[in-house]
């Protein structure tokens, strides 16, 4: 399998199609200072072990260095008759999707539709008179609503009945007092979202997230002429596989979006492109900080580390054992506000799929990571760090040489 490795472009060229023009923090210097053979030497290094040990068959990773955006596409669409992977190929993003989710809500609360310190039962009238008046709309943004099971359990079979398992829930422990990873919490916060905006969610989300940020290659719901860019998920077994659209998988996994688009995404993060200000008041709310947990600060989904970052710290934050569990948290009153010394990072999964984003603002660096099959957390995280220790290693606790 041989690296296809593309050549870096501007961001402000990836974008100019919109008629974005780069603005914010353009006057800043990021700490990488490496030539372009050094960069595609890096990313070899970092990505080499994990595409051959998980045999993967198709992975675009891109870099957002000082401003611009570098592509690095390897391999192909699917197993059998696949197309070469480029920085425009679809694919599942998992839970990166909540981010967006947790943006849409952000948005809503901007325009004066919702309010992240009411009850959930506000925007839900049938939940009214249930647990859900004790359980704040910031609660579902932060994971900390007294315990979500990991998926809307199966004999939940259509909105009645979602609405009826909501109605009928129990906290687990008081709101706000430990986090608990779930995609019916997150899914409970993009359906609140939309019926504040009073839009279905697919159209709320499009509307004021994805073409406001001016990603053009961002889906809830996949274009038919769009299917031809869309990559084949394999699961551990190799097998071909595509997400299952349950209830609420829309809410809390179901975007499928590019390399090029979640390159953009992160730059609107750190200010790189301009966006309306009330989408980027929006983005700033889901970057506070709302609580501490052991390992990093939790915004609206996303997570912060502080720096100089720990390759140990890292790991354990992303570790399955931690997301999957019950974690005390420490609420912060009032909200820390966006950091910019720090890496925020998201991790996403399908069946088929792997996702992972990190960010650090005050660098102007920027990871994204693609790939249509499925391999832990773990092996990310590794990848990330092997390319600070080789572009940045200012930011991590760690020199190259210690991990070797």
């Amino acid at each position: 399998m041989s690296l296809s490795l593309f050549t870096s472009r501007s961001l402000k060229s990836l974008v100019a199609g919109a008629g974005v023009i780069l603005g914010g923090m353009a006057n800043a210097e990021s700490g990488v200072k490496i030539s372009a053979d050094q960069l595609e030497a890096a990313v070899v290094e970092a990505i080499q072990p994990v595409v051959e040990k998980y045999q993967v068959p198709g992975m675009a990773l891109a870099l957002t260095i000082d401003g611009e955006a570098h592509f690095f596409n390897l391999g192909e669409t699917a197993l059998e008759d696949g197309a070469p992977i480029t920085e425009h190929t679809l694919f599942e993003v998992g839970s990166v999707s909540k981010t967006f989710t947790a943006t849409l809500a952000a948005y809503a609360e901007v325009k004066g539709a919702l309010d992240f310190a009411k009850p959930v039962s506000t925007y839900l009238p049938p939940l009214r008179g249930s647990a859900m008046d004790r359980v704040s709309v910031l609660n579902l943004a932060t994971h900390t609503a007294g315990h979500f099971p990991l998926q809307v359990p199966s004999e939940v079979q259509d909105e009645e009945q979602l609405l009826s398992y909501f109605r009928d829930w129990q906290p687990q422990y008081s709101p706000g007092s430990k986090r608990t990873y779930s995609n019916p919490g997150s899914g409970l916060l993009g359906l609140v979202a939309a019926r504040s905006l009073n839009q279905p969610f697919a159209e709320a989300m499009d509307q004021h997230i994805f073409r406001g940020l001016g990603l053009s290659e961002t889906y809830v719901q996949v274009p038919a002429e769009k299917m031809l860019d869309y990559a084949e998920g394999h699961n551990r077994r190799h097998e071909p596989v595509r997400v299952n659209m349950g209830l609420l998988g829309e809410e809390a996994y179901g975007v499928r979006a590019s390399a090029a688009d979640l390159t953009r995404y992160i730059a609107a993060q750190m200010q790189l492109v301009k966006v309306d200000e009330d989408l980027q008041r929006a983005l700033e709310k889901t970057r506070s900080g709302y609580f501490s947990t052991k390992y990093y600060v939790q915004d609206m989904v996303w997570e912060q580390y502080a720096l100089p970052l720990e390759r140990t710290r890292l790991l354990a934050g992303n570790n399955w054992k931690n997301i999957n569990g019950d974690r005390p948290v420490d609420a912060i009153q009032p909200p820390m506000a966006p950091q910019q010394n720090v890496l925020i990072n998201k991790t996403g999964s399908t069946g088929g799929f792997s996702t992972y984003v990190a960010f650090i603002p005050q660098q102007r660096f920027g990871f994204v990571m693609l790939a249509n099959k499925y391999f832990p957390n773990q092996a990310r995280v590794e990848m990330l760090y092997a390319l600070l220790q080789s572009l940045l290693p200012a930011v991590v606790a760690e020199p190259a040489d210690a991990t070797e």
